[in-house]
Protein backbone atom coordinates (compact mmCIF):
# COMPACT_ATOMS: atom_id res chain seq x y z
CA UNK A 1 0.00 0.00 0.00
CA UNK A 2 1.65 3.33 -0.97
CA UNK A 3 1.17 6.45 1.49
CA UNK A 4 -0.82 8.83 0.33
CA UNK A 5 1.02 11.73 -1.64
CA UNK A 6 -1.46 14.67 -0.44
CA UNK A 7 -1.43 16.19 2.90
CA UNK A 8 -4.55 16.01 3.81
CA UNK A 9 -4.85 12.37 2.86
CA UNK A 10 -1.76 11.61 5.03
CA UNK A 11 -3.67 13.58 8.02
CA UNK A 12 -6.77 11.51 6.90
CA UNK A 13 -5.08 8.49 6.96
CA UNK A 14 -2.83 8.86 10.18
CA UNK A 15 -5.60 9.94 12.28
CA UNK A 16 -8.78 8.62 10.86
CA UNK A 17 -8.58 5.70 9.20
CA UNK A 18 -5.45 3.63 10.85
CA UNK A 19 -5.05 2.67 14.51
CA UNK A 20 -2.86 4.89 16.81
CA UNK A 21 0.34 2.49 16.72
CA UNK A 22 0.93 0.21 20.14
CA UNK A 23 4.27 1.77 21.02
CA UNK A 24 2.68 4.89 20.45
CA UNK A 25 -0.23 4.50 22.18
CA UNK A 26 1.57 3.02 24.86
CA UNK A 27 3.86 6.43 25.43
CA UNK A 28 0.44 8.23 25.94
CA UNK A 29 -0.86 5.93 28.48
CA UNK A 30 2.29 5.85 30.72
CA UNK A 31 2.19 9.59 30.94
CA UNK A 32 -1.11 9.47 31.52
CA UNK A 33 -0.36 7.43 34.69
CA UNK A 34 2.42 9.36 35.45
CA UNK A 35 0.50 12.63 35.80
CA UNK A 36 -2.52 10.23 37.91
CA UNK A 37 0.53 9.60 40.35
CA UNK A 38 1.76 13.20 40.18
CA UNK A 39 -1.30 14.58 41.08
CA UNK A 40 -3.96 12.03 42.62
CA UNK A 41 -3.14 12.33 46.42
CA UNK A 42 -3.54 8.58 47.08
CA UNK A 43 -1.23 8.38 44.19
CA UNK A 44 1.44 10.95 44.52
CA UNK A 45 2.79 9.71 48.04
CA UNK A 46 3.05 6.25 46.93
CA UNK A 47 6.02 4.13 45.41
CA UNK A 48 3.72 4.53 41.99
CA UNK A 49 4.98 8.25 41.08
CA UNK A 50 8.54 7.30 41.63
CA UNK A 51 7.39 4.00 39.31
CA UNK A 52 5.82 6.08 36.59
CA UNK A 53 7.80 9.33 37.04
CA UNK A 54 11.46 7.79 36.05
CA UNK A 55 10.65 6.47 32.38
CA UNK A 56 8.89 9.95 31.84
CA UNK A 57 12.00 11.86 32.39
CA UNK A 58 14.74 8.63 31.02
CA UNK A 59 13.02 7.23 28.17
CA UNK A 60 9.29 8.74 27.09
CA UNK A 61 10.47 11.75 25.33
CA UNK A 62 13.45 10.15 23.45
CA UNK A 63 11.30 7.14 22.30
CA UNK A 64 8.74 9.65 20.99
CA UNK A 65 11.69 11.62 19.17
CA UNK A 66 13.12 8.86 17.52
CA UNK A 67 10.06 7.71 16.58
CA UNK A 68 8.80 11.14 14.90
CA UNK A 69 12.60 10.88 13.23
CA UNK A 70 12.64 7.59 12.08
CA UNK A 71 9.49 6.11 11.06
CA UNK A 72 10.87 3.32 9.13
CA UNK A 73 11.69 -0.10 10.23
CA UNK A 74 14.75 0.48 8.13
CA UNK A 75 16.01 3.69 9.89
CA UNK A 76 17.10 1.74 13.03
CA UNK A 77 16.79 -1.29 14.58
CA UNK A 78 15.28 -1.87 18.08
CA UNK A 79 18.49 -1.94 20.21
CA UNK A 80 19.57 1.35 18.81
CA UNK A 81 15.99 3.11 19.26
CA UNK A 82 16.15 1.97 22.93
CA UNK A 83 19.55 3.58 23.26
CA UNK A 84 18.98 6.96 21.34
CA UNK A 85 15.57 7.33 22.98
CA UNK A 86 17.92 6.86 26.64
CA UNK A 87 20.48 9.80 25.42
CA UNK A 88 17.98 11.92 24.06
CA UNK A 89 15.54 11.95 27.26
CA UNK A 90 18.53 13.21 29.08
CA UNK A 91 19.26 15.81 26.10
CA UNK A 92 15.75 17.04 26.09
CA UNK A 93 14.53 17.05 29.73
CA UNK A 94 17.53 19.34 30.77
CA UNK A 95 17.15 21.63 27.89
CA UNK A 96 13.21 22.13 28.87
CA UNK A 97 15.00 23.13 32.17
CA UNK A 98 17.12 25.45 31.48
CA UNK A 99 14.49 27.07 28.56
CA UNK A 100 11.72 27.46 31.59
CA UNK A 101 14.41 29.20 33.27
CA UNK A 102 14.41 31.95 31.74
CA UNK A 103 10.55 32.30 31.44
CA UNK A 104 7.99 33.62 34.38
CA UNK A 105 7.55 30.11 35.46
CA UNK A 106 11.13 28.75 36.23
CA UNK A 107 12.08 25.20 36.83
CA UNK A 108 9.53 23.51 39.40
CA UNK A 109 7.02 20.53 39.31
CA UNK A 110 4.00 21.89 37.41
CA UNK A 111 5.85 23.65 34.59
CA UNK A 112 8.02 21.03 34.06
CA UNK A 113 5.50 18.04 34.10
CA UNK A 114 3.28 20.36 31.76
CA UNK A 115 6.69 20.85 29.15
CA UNK A 116 7.25 17.23 29.38
CA UNK A 117 3.75 16.26 28.52
CA UNK A 118 3.18 18.67 25.63
CA UNK A 119 6.78 17.76 24.28
CA UNK A 120 5.97 13.88 24.80
CA UNK A 121 2.05 14.23 22.89
CA UNK A 122 3.55 16.63 20.07
CA UNK A 123 5.80 13.88 19.48
CA UNK A 124 3.86 10.93 19.15
CA UNK A 125 1.33 12.82 17.05
CA UNK A 126 4.40 13.60 14.47
CA UNK A 127 5.17 10.15 14.72
CA UNK A 128 2.08 9.14 13.90
CA UNK A 129 1.74 10.99 11.28
CA UNK A 130 5.22 10.72 9.60
CA UNK A 131 4.78 6.50 9.71
CA UNK A 132 1.30 7.70 7.60
CA UNK A 133 3.76 8.58 5.08
CA UNK A 134 5.46 5.45 4.82
CA UNK A 135 4.14 2.65 2.80
CA UNK A 136 3.01 0.73 5.02
CA UNK A 137 5.00 -2.49 4.87
CA UNK A 138 8.33 -0.23 5.83
CA UNK A 139 6.83 1.41 8.72
CA UNK A 140 8.55 0.39 12.11
CA UNK A 141 6.28 -1.52 14.32
CA UNK A 142 6.97 -2.97 17.78
CA UNK A 143 6.13 -6.61 17.30
CA UNK A 144 4.79 -6.70 20.63
CA UNK A 145 3.03 -10.61 19.70
CA UNK A 146 6.58 -11.96 18.18
CA UNK A 147 8.15 -10.64 21.67
CA UNK A 148 5.29 -12.41 23.55
CA UNK A 149 5.81 -15.55 21.87
CA UNK A 150 9.60 -15.50 21.97
CA UNK A 151 9.53 -15.02 25.41
CA UNK A 152 6.98 -17.57 25.88
CA UNK A 153 9.15 -20.10 24.17
CA UNK A 154 12.37 -19.30 26.25
CA UNK A 155 11.15 -19.64 29.54
CA UNK A 156 8.07 -22.06 29.17
CA UNK A 157 10.11 -24.71 26.89
CA UNK A 158 7.29 -27.01 24.74
CA UNK A 159 7.22 -30.39 27.01
CA UNK A 160 9.36 -32.06 23.97
CA UNK A 161 12.12 -29.77 25.80
CA UNK A 162 14.87 -31.88 28.31
CA UNK A 163 14.42 -31.23 31.53
CA UNK A 164 17.68 -29.97 32.02
CA UNK A 165 16.24 -26.51 30.04
CA UNK A 166 13.53 -25.85 31.47
CA UNK A 167 15.35 -25.94 35.00
CA UNK A 168 17.67 -23.38 33.53
CA UNK A 169 14.45 -21.14 32.10
CA UNK A 170 13.02 -21.17 35.73
CA UNK A 171 16.07 -20.40 37.03
CA UNK A 172 16.78 -17.68 34.51
CA UNK A 173 13.43 -16.04 35.03
CA UNK A 174 13.17 -15.94 38.60
CA UNK A 175 16.65 -14.50 38.32
CA UNK A 176 14.95 -11.84 36.21
CA UNK A 177 12.01 -10.88 37.70
CA UNK A 178 14.19 -10.53 41.17
CA UNK A 179 16.65 -8.24 39.60
CA UNK A 180 13.99 -6.51 38.82
CA UNK A 181 12.03 -6.18 41.82
CA UNK A 182 15.12 -5.49 43.19
CA UNK A 183 15.75 -2.39 40.97
CA UNK A 184 12.75 -1.46 41.98
CA UNK A 185 13.11 -1.67 45.76
CA UNK A 186 16.01 0.55 45.52
CA UNK A 187 14.26 3.23 43.59
CA UNK A 188 11.17 3.79 45.38
CA UNK A 189 12.72 3.41 48.77
CA UNK A 190 16.02 4.99 48.87
CA UNK A 191 18.33 4.81 51.48
CA UNK A 192 17.96 7.56 54.08
CA UNK A 193 20.33 10.19 53.26
CA UNK A 194 21.09 13.29 54.90
CA UNK A 195 18.74 15.32 56.54
CA UNK A 196 18.57 19.36 55.75
CA UNK A 197 16.28 22.10 55.22
CA UNK A 198 16.42 24.65 51.93
CA UNK A 199 15.49 28.27 53.30
CA UNK A 200 15.76 30.96 50.87
CA UNK A 201 14.36 33.91 49.74
CA UNK A 202 13.62 34.93 46.41
CA UNK A 203 12.53 38.39 44.26
CA UNK A 204 9.71 39.88 43.46
CA UNK A 205 9.23 37.41 40.41
CA UNK A 206 10.66 34.75 42.51
CA UNK A 207 13.74 34.95 40.87
CA UNK A 208 17.05 35.18 43.03
CA UNK A 209 17.72 38.96 41.82
CA UNK A 210 15.68 42.03 42.19
CA UNK A 211 15.49 41.81 46.08
CA UNK A 212 13.92 44.94 47.80
CA UNK A 213 16.84 46.91 49.80
CA UNK A 214 15.66 50.52 49.11
CA UNK A 215 12.45 50.42 51.32
CA UNK A 216 9.96 53.48 51.96
CA UNK A 217 7.78 53.72 55.00
CA UNK A 218 4.29 52.71 54.60
CA UNK A 219 5.13 51.11 51.15
CA UNK A 220 4.86 47.69 50.21
CA UNK A 221 7.93 45.71 49.14
CA UNK A 222 7.55 42.35 48.19
CA UNK A 223 9.31 38.92 48.08
CA UNK A 224 9.20 35.34 48.07
CA UNK A 225 10.48 33.08 51.55
CA UNK A 226 10.97 29.21 50.53
CA UNK A 227 11.49 26.35 52.71
CA UNK A 228 12.19 23.44 51.58
CA UNK A 229 11.23 20.15 53.94
CA UNK A 230 14.30 17.32 53.74
CA UNK A 231 13.89 16.10 57.03
CA UNK A 232 12.62 13.05 56.29
CA UNK A 233 9.70 13.74 58.57
CA UNK A 234 6.97 16.85 58.52
CA UNK A 235 8.19 19.74 60.33
CA UNK A 236 6.44 22.83 61.97
CA UNK A 237 8.42 25.37 61.17
CA UNK A 238 8.59 29.47 62.68
CA UNK A 239 9.97 32.02 60.42
CA UNK A 240 10.71 35.25 62.27
CA UNK A 241 11.84 38.63 60.59
CA UNK A 242 13.67 41.40 62.10
CA UNK A 243 15.30 44.45 61.40
CA UNK A 244 18.40 45.59 62.38
CA UNK A 245 21.23 48.28 62.68
CA UNK A 246 24.47 46.86 62.41
CA UNK A 247 28.21 48.84 61.86
CA UNK A 248 31.63 47.21 60.93
CA UNK A 249 34.58 47.65 62.59
CA UNK A 250 37.40 47.41 59.91
CA UNK A 251 39.88 47.88 62.48
CA UNK A 252 39.10 44.80 64.50
CA UNK A 253 37.16 43.21 61.44
CA UNK A 254 34.07 42.83 63.67
CA UNK A 255 30.40 43.79 63.67
CA UNK A 256 28.73 45.29 66.49
CA UNK A 257 25.01 44.75 66.22
CA UNK A 258 23.28 48.05 68.05
CA UNK A 259 19.23 47.44 67.47
CA UNK A 260 17.22 43.82 66.36
CA UNK A 261 13.36 44.93 66.62
CA UNK A 262 11.06 42.28 65.67
CA UNK A 263 8.63 43.23 62.10
CA UNK A 264 6.84 39.00 61.98
CA UNK A 265 6.67 35.82 63.02
CA UNK A 266 4.81 33.07 61.50
CA UNK A 267 4.65 29.54 61.55
CA UNK A 268 4.68 27.41 58.13
CA UNK A 269 4.32 23.84 57.93
CA UNK A 270 5.97 21.52 55.24
CA UNK A 271 5.84 17.92 54.79
CA UNK A 272 8.73 15.88 53.72
CA UNK A 273 10.32 16.35 50.89
CA UNK A 274 8.02 19.37 49.98
CA UNK A 275 9.00 23.11 48.93
CA UNK A 276 6.85 25.60 49.83
CA UNK A 277 7.47 29.08 48.21
CA UNK A 278 5.28 32.21 49.92
CA UNK A 279 5.01 35.94 49.46
CA UNK A 280 6.10 38.48 52.05
CA UNK A 281 5.52 41.67 52.00
CA UNK A 282 7.39 44.35 54.34
CA UNK A 283 5.89 47.49 55.30
CA UNK A 284 8.52 49.67 57.79
CA UNK A 285 6.34 51.59 60.00
CA UNK A 286 9.27 54.39 60.85
CA UNK A 287 12.21 55.48 59.45
CA UNK A 288 15.27 54.88 61.09
CA UNK A 289 19.13 53.44 61.23
CA UNK A 290 18.22 50.18 60.39
CA UNK A 291 20.84 48.78 57.53
CA UNK A 292 19.64 44.70 57.79
CA UNK A 293 16.90 42.86 56.90
CA UNK A 294 16.80 39.51 58.95
CA UNK A 295 15.17 35.97 58.07
CA UNK A 296 15.29 33.29 61.02
CA UNK A 297 14.07 29.82 60.72
CA UNK A 298 12.97 27.70 63.90
CA UNK A 299 12.30 24.17 62.97
CA UNK A 300 10.12 23.26 66.14
CA UNK A 301 12.27 24.69 68.72
CA UNK A 302 11.69 28.96 68.99
CA UNK A 303 14.02 29.84 72.06
CA UNK A 304 12.25 31.73 74.82
CA UNK A 305 11.60 36.23 73.68
CA UNK A 306 14.26 36.73 76.59
CA UNK A 307 16.83 35.41 73.88
CA UNK A 308 18.01 38.38 71.82
CA UNK A 309 20.12 39.63 69.61
CA UNK A 310 23.38 37.54 68.22
CA UNK A 311 22.45 34.78 70.85
CA UNK A 312 19.02 34.25 68.89
CA UNK A 313 20.62 34.17 65.54
CA UNK A 314 22.84 31.43 66.53
CA UNK A 315 20.15 29.69 67.95
CA UNK A 316 18.16 29.90 65.00
CA UNK A 317 18.03 27.07 62.71
CA UNK A 318 18.72 28.62 59.22
CA UNK A 319 19.46 32.29 58.88
CA UNK A 320 19.27 34.81 55.92
CA UNK A 321 19.76 38.54 55.81
CA UNK A 322 19.24 41.42 53.30
CA UNK A 323 21.03 44.76 53.27
CA UNK A 324 19.15 47.59 52.96
CA UNK A 325 17.96 51.18 53.25
CA UNK A 326 14.92 52.41 55.16
CA UNK A 327 14.03 55.97 54.46
CA UNK A 328 10.91 57.94 54.71
CA UNK A 329 8.30 59.51 52.12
Amino acid sequence: MNPPQHPYDTVVAAFATTRVPRDLLACELWLLCALLCIYVPILNGSFLRILFGIPLVLFIPGYALIAALFPAARDLDGIERIALSFGLSIAVVPLTGLVLNYTPWGIRLDPIIVSLSLITVTLCVLAQYRRAQVPEEDRFVVPFQEIRNAVITEFFPPSESSRTDRILSIILLVAIVGAIATTVFVIVVPKEGEKFTEFFILGENQKAADYPTRLVTGTNSSLFIGIGNHEYRPVNYTVETYFMKMTFDENTNTSTLHAMDRIDRFPVQVAHNQTTVMPYTIVPVAAGDYNRLEFLLFNETVPDDRITGTDRINQSYRDLHLWVSVRSL
